[in-house]
C-alpha cells in the first residue's frame, strides 16, 4: 500500500526512588510499510464518535523492536498517535495492528 517512517513509543518502569517506580515512555524510529488503511466511525452515547484505525504496519524486527514488542504502547501515524492492539511478529519484520487515539503518558 505504502511507506512507513515514525516512532513507536516504548514503556518502562524505572525506579525514580528506592521503593517508588514509574512509567516512562522512550521513543524509537521506525521503517515499515502500510499493509491496510481503513477507519471507522464507532458510535455511542458521547456527543462525537470515536474514530479507529484498523490499519496494519509492518517494521523491520530490530533485535530492540522483538525484545521490547510487549512494551510499545502507541505508534505515530497521519500526525497523531495511535493505540498498538496486538502485534504479530513474522520474522523479518512485525506486524503491528492499531486500534483508537492513544492518550496515554508521551515522550
Amino acid at each position: 500500500m505504502g511507506k512507513w517512517c515514525g516512532k513507536i513509543g516504548y514503556a518502562e518502569t524505572v525506579e525514580i526512588e528506592p521503593g517508588i517506580c514509574e512509567e516512562q515512555i522512550t521513543e524509537r524510529k521506525h521503517y515499515g510499510d502500510v499493509l491496510s488503511g481503513r477507519w471507522m466511525r464507532q458510535s455511542s452515547d458521547k456527543v462525537n464518535s470515536d474514530i479507529n484505525l484498523s490499519n496494519r504496519i509492518s517494521i523491520i524486527a530490530d533485535p530492540f523492536a522483538v525484545q521490547k514488542c510487549s512494551s510499545m504502547m502507541y505508534i505515530e501515524y497521519a500526525g497523531s498517535k495511535w493505540k498498538i492492539l496486538d502485534i504479530e511478529i513474522d520474522h523479518p519484520r512485525l506486524i503491528i495492528n492499531l486500534g483508537g487515539v492513544y492518550n496515554g503518558e508521551q515522550a
